[in-house]
């Protein structure tokens, strides 16, 4: 048997940007920009949704929930980036840079399933608008919400385990924003193809059946709305099928391209880009793609604006 001449890894050197020292502090300020804009976004939702009885509804109830996981997914991230960016590359355990992903892919494929679950929603009230009250009770709504965070800890748990019992050697440097699968993957030594293999599975089994359920939804809403006689009903539930397909396709594309695809010989630049994509842009958008374009939340927004103002005495 050949002896192997290799040193374990037992931390990880975050390096990304690294290599355009003079871009750190412009880069820094931008992200985190985007990440306040992300927790003011998101945050104001929830608390918008909760203080607006006519916001009490399984649309918002799914709603409310998307942006505080797109909040603390976005935390796990954007968190670490913004230390790499400060230092100029940070050093991470192994057993942190596993958390790290395990948090990562629990909040990744609990957003997965709740897109999945809002495009039902809209399925049911779209074509099925009489049995709408009694398919969408309190305990169906909140049933599908716990199995979207159950089989969230399902998949991260069962992925990060599978990650983190390959084997690293070598050099420790990873050219990522954070600890995410195909960086790690090119630290690898020996045989990784059987954990490649239950990795790949289990993405499978989230992205794109997620995707289908999202596609045969509005396939079905498609057809129901051109039946519609009023075009100003047509014009409205198209703008509504429009917005969220863009942020669909905009989340579970980055993801697929990230996750579903040979990783050997591609750019860390470009993995970086998409990973910005998925981790910053997203979540921030969510909220006005989901929200701000929805009459009933700009109406509670400006409610709750004048609220707040103080009252002029004279």
């Amino acid at each position: 048997m050949a002896a192997r001449n290799y040193t374990l890894v037992s931390e990880f050197l975050l390096i990304a940007f690294t290599e355009h020292p003079q871009w750190a502090l412009p880069l820094f300020l931008v992200f985190l920009s985007f990440y306040v804009s992300t927790l003011v976004g998101n945050t104001g939702m929830i608390v918008l949704i909760r203080k607006d009885r006519r916001l009490h509804t399984p649309m918002y109830f799914f709603l409310s929930h998307l942006s505080f996981v797109d909040v603390c997914y976005s935390s796990v991230t954007v968190s670490q980036m913004l230390a790499v960016l400060w230092e100029h590359g940070t050093a991470i355990s192994r057993a942190r840079c596993a958390a790290q992903f395990f948090l990562f892919t629990f909040f990744a494929s609990i957003d997965c399933y709740l897109l999945a679950i809002m495009a039902y929603d809209r399925y049911v009230a779209v074509c099925r608008p009489l049995l709408y009250v009694t398919i969408m009770t309190e305990k169906a709504r909140v049933g599908l919400v716990a199995g979207a965070y159950i089989a969230g800890f399902s998949s991260a748990f069962v992925r990060t385990v599978t990650a983190f019992t390959l084997t690293f050697c070598g050099h420790n440097e990873i050219n990522f924003i954070f600890c995410d699968l195909p960086p790690l993957l090119k630290l690898t030594c020996g045989d990784s193809s059987t954990q490649e293999t239950v990795i790949i599975v289990f993405a499978v089994f989230v992205m794109p059946a997620c995707t289908v359920v999202i596609l045969v939804s509005y396939l079905f809403i498609v057809l129901a709305v051109l039946r519609i006689r009023s075009a100003g009903g047509r014009a409205k539930t198209f703008s509504t099928c429009a917005s969220h397909l863009t942020a669909v396709a905009l989340f579970f594309g980055t993801l697929i391209f990230m996750y579903l695809r040979d990783n050997s010989g591609q750019s860390s630049e470009g993995d970086r880009v998409v990973s910005v994509l998925y981790t910053v842009v997203t979540p921030m958008l969510n909220p006005l793609i989901y929200s701000l374009r929805n009459k009933e939340v700009k109406e509670a927004a400006k409610k709750a604006l004048s609220r707040a103002k103080p009252s002029r005495r004279p």
